[in-house]
């Protein structure tokens, strides 16, 4: 009798054991682009309309809401300096919901409340309503973003943006403007404001 309560003490010792020493495995999110070599092309494109050789910004629409999907590419030394977080248009989806988080829905047409993909030239800095007071006005460079000063698509922060990634939920999604968390806009701020020559924000679906 003994030995049996003995031996189910250390079978519940040996579970125990087990189960605080198990660890969870990581999320591993592949990357569903090729940044390096997308990066090559805005390099050209920026260098043939003398535009910042510096860096650009990315923004890959492709990846779930909840993951971070703003990136800063740095054409000096051919590296991502910052990932971020960024919204996207919630289309006929309620405001600040997340109900496209997998599947963004893109659209150039005024009041669809969708974002577009494309090349733009970040401009003029200005005063926002929203984050932390900051907007930077965006320029559509194609057909796919043509209407996005009517539409008054504009880089800027929201509080609904968080800096940490959320997956499986996704980032509250706005009319169609990319936002980034408050701190995050901090920086590019910092960035923006004093360059020389424009910028290319680059939105890809």
């Amino acid at each position: 009798m003994m030995i049996m309560k003995t031996l189910i003490t250390a079978s519940i010792l040996v579970l125990l054991l087990g189960c605080s020493t198990e660890t969870k495995t990581p999320i591993v999110v592949q990357e569903t682009t090729d940044i390096k070599e997308l990066s090559h092309s805005a390099y050209n494109f920026c260098k043939s309309n003398n535009l910042n050789t510096d860096y650009y910004f990315l923004v890959d629409l492709k990846k779930h809401s909840g993951h971070k999907r703003f990136y800063v590419w740095n054409f000096n030394n051919d590296t991502v300096t910052h990932k971020l977080m960024v919204s996207h248009g919630c289309g006929n989806n309620m405001w600040r919901a997340d109900f496209s988080r997998e599947k963004a829905v893109v659209s150039n047409k005024e009041n669809s409340h969708c974002s577009s993909t494309g090349k733009y030239l970040i401009e003029e800095r200005g005063p926002s309503v929203f984050g932390i007071g900051v907007k930077y006005n965006l320029t559509g460079l194609d057909s796919s973003n043509s209407k996005a000063r009517k539409r008054a698509i504009v880089l800027h922060s929201w509080e609904k943006v968080t800096q940490e990634e959320v997956y499986p939920d996704g980032t509250a999604e706005g009319w169609g403007c990319p936002a980034v968390s408050n701190e995050d806009m901090k920086t590019l701020d910092k960035m923006l404001k004093h360059n020389k020559q424009k910028t290319l924000l680059w939105v890809i679906n």
